[in-house]
């Protein structure tokens, strides 16, 4: 899914996007978009979901689940 934003400002060390044509306010890391990324600029970003990443932190919530559950049953 693609996402079209302006940029609407900048805040310091963050920036305002303006995304899509209901222009939901979103504040994003300045430092994450491209550095001669200047105020009016479009950007578009590319959403979609890593299934490796999801699987990987379902996985490690898990193993610290068990690993509490497992200290709790000792003491």
């Amino acid at each position: 899914m693609k996402v079209l934003a302006v940029i609407d400002r900048f805040e310091g060390k963050k920036a305002v996007l303006m995304l899509g044509d209901e222009e939901v306010q979103v504040v994003w890391p300045r430092q994450s978009l491209p550095s001669e990324a200047q105020e009016g600029d479009f950007i578009t970003m590319e959403l979609q979901i890593d299934g490796e990443a999801t699987i990987a932190a379902k996985a490690e919530a898990e193993r610290l689940l068990k690993e509490i559950l497992e200290r709790n049953q000792e003491g």
